[in-house]
C-alpha cells in the first residue's frame, strides 16, 4: 500500500481507539447506569456499538501489522510497477483506458484505481511500453497495449477517501 494509505488507516485506528471507544464506553456507562439492563435500549446499543468498534480495530491492528508500504514515486515507471498509471489500448476496439496500480484498501475499480493482485494488474507488471499481452476475462479473452506508463500520486485520483465523520459508528 502507499504511505497515504498506511497513514490513513493509522489515523482510523487511533481515532476509534483514542475518542470513539472511550466515547462510547462512557455512553454505555450512563445506559447501564439508568437501570435493568437486559430491557436498556441504550446500554444494548452501546454494548453493540462497542463491539463493532472492537470488530474494526482488530482489523485495522492486522492490515496495519501486515501492511507492505511502498512510495511509488521512487520507482522510476519505465516498467509497470506499483503505483504506476497505464494508459492501455483495447487491440480489438483501439479504446483508450487508464489504469492506476495500487494497493487492496486502495482500490476503487471505478475509477480506475485496481487493486495490484488484480489479474489486469498481475498481468501488467514488469511490462513497458509497447508491450502487448492477452488476459482472459469473463467476457473471453482481451489484448491490449502498454501505450504510456507514468506516476501519478494514487491519493490524487482517489475519489472516495474516508473522513472521521465515516470512521465513527452511527
Amino acid at each position: 500500500m502507499s504511505i497515504e494509505g498506511y497513514d490513513a488507516l493509522v489515523e482510523e485506528f487511533k481515532y476509534l481507539l483514542e475518542v470513539e471507544k472511550p466515547k462510547t464506553a462512557q455512553e454505555k456507562l450512563v445506559a447501564a447506569a439508568l437501570g435493568d439492563r437486559s430491557e436498556n435500549a441504550d446500554y444494548q446499543a452501546a454494548k453493540e456499538k462497542l463491539r463493532f468498534i472492537d470488530k474494526r480495530l482488530f482489523y485495522l491492528n492486522k492490515m496495519i501489522q501486515n501492511a507492505q508500504v511502498i512510495d511509488p514515486s521512487l520507482h522510476d515507471h519505465k516498467r509497470v510497477s506499483f503505483g504506476s498509471s497505464v494508459t492501455l489500448v483495447d487491440l480489438d476496439t483501439d479504446e483508450e483506458k487508464v489504469f492506476t496500480i495500487c494497493g487492496v484498501l486502495e482500490s476503487e475499480p471505478e475509477h480506475g484505481l485496481i487493486s495490484v493482485h488484480s489479474p489486469l494488474a498481475r498481468a501488467m507488471l514488469k511490462k513497458e511500453v509497447g508491450d502487448d499481452f492477452k488476459i482472459k476475462l469473463p467476457n473471453g479473452i482481451k489484448e491490449y497495449e502498454i501505450e504510456h506508463i507514468v506516476y501519478k500520486n494514487i491519493y490524487a485520483l482517489k475519489k472516495n477517501i474516508r473522513t472521521k465523520s465515516d470512521y465513527a459508528f452511527h
